[in-house]
């Protein structure tokens, strides 16, 4: 997020005000952190968004040839996965945006309507393939039993 908020942000404004802080939920431990900047007088949502969204965060870097990759490599559309959504105070430019991790979103086709969500893991150099695929399983997990809860619930996976 550094990156991206550099992209947009006065030269050398960009901060992290608190790295990896740990967060407990029902279900999960996520690790947060707050990256905060101050943007020219000049700055407009547009280029800020485009610069923010999908955050390099979950898409890779460098973002540029990550998402080319993504591109080639993933089956479908993330839909909000991973994309950024949040609140937005033009009148003072200020924001507040969170990444679609662990989100549903329902689509309609077709008469069809369906819930979806999308799960991943952080690859580094250092990653263990089948440790990967076992996290972004157990993030799985958890949504796939709320979706379950609906009565009319038919489960399909895709990889």
């Amino acid at each position: 997020m550094r990156n991206d908020l550099g992209q947009v942000c006065e030269s050398g404004s960009v901060k992290v005000v608190d790295l990896l802080r740990l967060e407990e939920h029902p279900g999960l431990v996520h690790l947060v952190s707050d990256v905060e900047g101050t943007l020219p007088a000049e700055s407009g949502w547009r280029e800020i968004l485009a610069a923010l969204t999908p955050p390099g965060s979950v898409s890779g870097a460098p973002k540029s040839s990550a998402l080319e990759v993504i591109e080639r490599l993933e089956n479908s559309s993330r839909g909000i996965y991973c994309g950024g959504f949040g609140w937005v105070n033009a009148d003072n430019k200020s924001a507040e945006l969170a990444v679609g991790i662990r989100t549903f979103w329902q689509e309609f086709s077709a008469g069809t309507k369906s819930l979806n969500f999308g799960t991943g893991a952080g690859i580094t150099w250092a990653s263990d393939p089948a440790g990967e695929w076992q996290e972004t399983e157990l993030k799985a997990e958890r949504l796939l039993s709320i979706a379950a809860m609906s009565s009319d619930a038919k489960i399909a996976t895709s990889s």
